[in-house]
């Protein structure tokens, strides 16, 4: 049951929706993955890669709202459950314990390239059957991006 309606066909509806609800998994793993590595770096960096992680924490928690609130607006359920999460991550697991500085950035570096691949994959289905969704996309695209600039210029 949905009371709210969209304005969009069905089967833009559906390729709109499934778009939506991976952005916004992506995006909970993301903020869940890097919260993890800043609780556990360590090592002679351990303050700027300490700080650099809270920034993605903070982008992908904003950008995971914008998401879930976009998909609502079109009568999507968004699902941030951790079980919904899990099932569906490309994100490779976070080691437990310490985790070295040079290791927090590596795994940074490939996450982040996961989501941006992914989400650049949602910028392509969305273009045709919802532009505003695709601007959202697009728009948090390029703060991931700019993100994963900044960890690759302090990998080694």
């Amino acid at each position: 049951m949905s009371v709210v309606k969209s304005t969009l066909p069905e089967a833009d509806l559906k390729v709109v929706g499934e778009a939506l609800q991976g952005a916004l998994v992506d995006l909970v793993d993301l903020s869940l993955v890097a919260k993890q590595v800043h609780w556990n770096v360590v090592g002679p960096r351990f303050r700027s890669v300490h700080l650099q992680l809270d920034e993605v924490v903070t982008t992908a928690r904003l950008h995971s709202d914008s998401v879930a609130e976009r998909a609502s607006a079109l009568g999507v359920n968004p699902d941030g459950r951790s079980a919904s999460v899990a099932r569906s991550t490309a994100i490779r697991e976070v080691p437990s314990g310490w985790i070295k500085d040079v290791d927090a950035v590596r795994i940074l570096v490939d996450a982040l390239g996961v989501v941006v691949g992914r989400m650049r994959e949602r910028i392509e289905a969305t273009a045709d059957p919802d532009p505003v969704t695709q601007d959202i996309i697009i728009g948090l695209t390029a703060d991931l991006e700019k993100h994963a600039w900044m960890f690759q210029a302090e990998s080694e």
